[in-house]
């Protein structure tokens, strides 16, 4: 079997969200059983000058949506950040999961050489489709994904490799 654009965004984007979406719960889970304040976890950072949980949760969940909509030659869907709960992070991946369901896998393959132009820093960047996904979009993602797991591994959450990754 030949691995395609489709194979390698889509399904693994929506895996890991849908782990993320497991640590989250895991992490409300533990704030409510050693009455923790839950804004103290959606608040922590691994360094001062890093983002918070939330905004690292909202940051996937547009990589991910933004992948997905690039690569299909779609508009990408805006999301506010007014996340302020672990109950509006969920709703928010579940936002981000269903979006990423509705994109056909057709309008995704073929997109290797699709041309992607992205603002970064103010300043205008071209991948074409294949060089956005693996040098650029999934990188980001799983950098921002493994950073909110890690904020909450140091702040006591009891997860492991394994919530991160998933079960096969």
């Amino acid at each position: 079997m030949t691995i395609t654009m489709y194979s390698a965004s889509a399904p693994r984007l929506v895996n890991i969200l849908k782990n993320l979406a497991e640590i989250l719960r895991k992490a409300e889970a533990h704030a409510l059983a050693r009455k923790i304040d839950p804004a103290v976890l959606l608040s922590a950072r691994l360094y001062p000058d890093m983002f918070a949980l939330t905004r690292q949760v909202q940051i996937a969940c547009d990589g991910a949506k933004g992948a997905v909509a690039r690569l299909a030659g779609m508009e990408v869907p805006k999301h506010e950040d007014t996340e302020q709960s672990f109950a509006d992070l969920q709703a928010r991946i579940a936002k981000t999961i269903a979006f990423i369901e509705s994109v056909p896998a057709q309008k995704i393959e073929g997109s290797e050489e699709r041309k992607i132009v992205l603002t970064l820093r103010g300043q205008e960047t071209v991948f074409q489709g294949m060089q956005f996904l693996l040098g650029f979009a999934l990188p980001n993602f799983y950098f921002h994904v493994v950073t909110a797991y890690d904020i909450l591994r140091h702040n006591g959450v009891e997860i492991g490799k394994r919530d991160y990754i998933g079960t096969p």
